[in-house]
């Protein structure tokens, strides 16, 4: 299953790796005349219909890549959530959130007496877990704050959960390892989830527990794979990844309201005709990147971001400009942008089951039992795949 998937995206990388916002004319990209000329009749409600719908996505672009669609489906484990945790001990934590630990907390494994959470903010996974079982439960996390706060909450509601405070990527948590035999980790970002995957291997942990996030959150380097499968088949297929391509895999979102989605497209927007601006003035068509900015910036005035952005490129503006035109081109290439991104959000999800799987095969290679599920719907969150494994004697 991996291997398919990591040949099927080298098959079709030049459909994805690649970056809109360096070249926005969809006319100049080596695809078949066809997908462009269905590309450019979209109007933008149907560009926001396709891409917020995996059936309509599969509806539209499944003559030109029927095997992407095609590719075998990770399973779905929707267990019905059983936890009846009382109101005050879930105080505090947000009716979304909430729902994705009681349908994480179905999964792990009763059978565990002391468990480590992974990079744990205030918690509440563990509060959770240690009310449910009446298990020990030791949350580490770096943020020193958070831990305070959680041991407050631990304390007031008599659990067995006790915090660390420790940047995992670099303390030694040896003497934890040695009592712990489950790891849980819900959405550890990057190096975090792999660094907690590595120890777990080493002290032969003997369940592991992982819902993976922000894969992209990793030391700047091309993506080489987890597993040994992985890193073979990688080179063979002759794909390569780096940190920002990576990015792609987290781009859908469920949970932004109209104002945020507004604020969003505003933001793409702005950016591209102040990009239109800089060409006019240098004469240099390649795209400058801005970094990121609060999103109260777009909902001011265009000519102030621009400023701001010209004085970030040191760049002199002239004294009288068309803002009204410079708005117009933005959006017309913001336009353009979005059914480019439209093309490559196709392969936005089976990235991810890519990345997810070598993850899996890794914990295989180093003599676990694996399965990947979806633990909870795609609405819920859209990092809703779920690593569980457990150590074979």
């Amino acid at each position: 299953m991996l291997k398919q998937y990591i040949q099927t995206l080298a098959d079709y990388q030049q459909f994805w790796q690649f970056s809109p916002f360096q070249n926005t004319l969809l006319t100049t990209y080596p695809w078949p005349q066809d997908l462009i000329n269905a590309l450019l009749e979209l109007s933008h409600s149907d560009v926001e219909r396709i891409d917020s719908s995996f059936e309509y996505q599969r509806e539209f672009f499944r003559p030109w890549f029927g095997d992407v669609f095609s590719l075998p489906k990770i399973p779905q484990a929707l267990a019905p959530s059983h936890q009846t945790a009382p109101f005050w001990l879930t105080n505090g934590i947000g009716g979304r959130k909430l729902a994705q630990i009681n349908a994480f907390i179905e999964h792990v494994p009763q059978r565990q007496s002391v468990i480590l959470e992974w990079c744990s903010g205030k918690g509440h996974l563990g509060r959770l877990l240690a009310y449910a079982g009446q298990r020990q439960v030791i949350s580490v996390e770096w943020q020193q704050q958070l831990c305070e706060i959680g041991k407050r909450l631990a304390h007031q509601h008599q659990l067995a959960q006790q915090f660390i405070h420790a940047d995992v990527l670099n303390a030694d948590l040896s003497a934890t390892w040695a009592v712990a035999d489950c790891a849980v980790a819900l959405h550890a970002c990057g190096d975090l989830h792999g660094e907690m995957l590595k120890q777990a291997v080493t002290h032969r942990c003997a369940d592991i527990m992982l819902a993976p996030c922000c894969y992209h959150l990793s030391e700047p380097t091309d993506y080489i794979g987890f597993s040994q499968a992985a890193q073979r088949q990688l080179h063979d297929a002759s794909l390569a990844l780096t940190t920002e391509q990576l990015k792609l895999a987290v781009q859908g979102q469920v949970t932004a309201g109209d104002r945020v989605a507004r604020l969003r497209q505003t933001e793409v927007q702005w950016r591209l005709a102040y990009q239109q601006l800089y060409q006019h003035v240098t004469g240099d068509t390649k795209y400058r990147a801005l970094p990121s900015v609060g999103k109260h910036w777009f909902s001011g005035n265009f000519e102030d971001f621009a400023i701001w952005a010209a004085n970030y490129h040191q760049l002199e503006l002239p004294s009288k400009l068309n803002w009204l035109q410079l708005l117009e081109d933005g959006h017309q290439a913001a336009e353009r942008v979005a059914r480019l991104e439209l093309v490559r959000h196709v392969f936005r999800r089976p990235l991810e089951v890519m990345l997810v799987l070598d993850r899996a095969e890794y914990l295989k290679e180093s003599g676990y039992r694996v399965s990947v599920a979806e633990f909870c719907s795609y609405q819920l969150t859209p990092r809703n795949y779920l690593i569980r494994a457990a150590l074979v004697n």
